[in-house]
């Protein structure tokens, strides 16, 4: 999924697209905004951003309180029936909610957007719930386990790496990567062993694993376990995340056979190196 909020894109002349660039100024995690906000962010003049945002209220695509803005629920809602998510989403809970309870470590289903990682889906403990993460959340790409994964496996992951070089690699701890060359190496491992290991690139004192969701063809997803550094290794929890990652697979695509019989869909499947006794950390 590409986002225009990675482009640098002439603003557009049509409603629709302004409209388009002020829901994407919320793309940056910023939950709710000032008028002023929206047009920085947007690039859209103030009194059009106006104009727009109550249209957008009215619409429920916005909600309003006081002097600023939020996503209103019906985006919430109509996100829920895109085809694609929802098929992913209701195989993989349950199997999340098993792994979950075999780990308990927090797990993650995310797909790229743009240059970040979107979450589709998470699963934690009350004792485990990391705020750095949320259903609908995204996160820089080159700094998370399923973002170094996916951008490895993305048919057009150069692209996107090179957005993130151009505007500086982001920085979310000192042990995030900053340097393109040393990112490439970490792709290339990431592509190679079909799995990525993250320390402390996201948050200090916390670690993840990720393992590609083959969504069909090209398109894949990627399933993480995150928790304390210590208890995060490739030895214990590789084999488990492999596995309920094909399960992930095998249900999306019945239900996707079952919503299109007169196609056969056929997963792809990442080559899986064998599993080294230690395996060097990817941030």
């Amino acid at each position: 999924m590409q986002s225009n909020a990675d482009d640098d894109v002439l603003l557009p002349n049509s409603v629709l697209g302004k409209a388009q660039l002020l829901l994407a100024a919320f793309e940056s995690g910023a939950d709710r905004l000032r008028l002023s906000e929206l047009s920085r962010r947007s690039g859209v003049p103030k009194a059009s951003a106006y104009r727009l945002a109550q249209e957008l209220v009215r619409w429920g695509l916005l909600d309003r309180h006081g002097e600023t803005y939020e996503l209103g629920i019906r985006l919430f809602h109509l996100g829920q029936r895109v085809p694609a998510s929802a098929v992913l989403r209701s195989v993989a809970r349950p199997l999340m909610t098993d792994l979950y309870t075999r780990t308990r470590a927090a797990v993650h289903l995310a797909v790229l957007d743009g240059t970040h990682v979107l979450f589709l889906e998470k699963i934690a403990g009350e004792a485990n719930v990391l705020t750095h993460s949320y259903v609908g959340g995204r996160l820089p790409a080159s700094c998370t386990a399923t973002g170094q994964l996916l951008l490895a496996l993305a048919p057009d992951g150069p692209e996107r790496v090179a957005a993130l070089v151009r505007t500086g690699l982001p920085v979310l701890t000192p042990r995030s990567v900053t340097d393109p060359g040393v990112l490439a190496q970490r792709l290339s491992r990431a592509r190679r062993q079909g799995y990525a290991l993250e320390v402390e690139g996201v948050r200090a004192g916390y670690a993840s694993l990720a393992v590609p969701v083959s969504m069909g063809g090209q398109e894949y997803g990627a399933l993480s376990v995150t928790g304390p550094v210590a208890q995060v290794s490739v030895d214990r929890w590789l084999a488990a995340l492999r596995a309920t990652a094909e399960s992930i697979e095998r249900g999306v695509a019945q239900k996707t056979a079952r919503r299109a019989p007169c196609e056969t869909i056929r997963p792809a499947r990442v080559r899986e190196a064998p599993v080294a006794r230690s395996a060097p950390a990817v941030s």
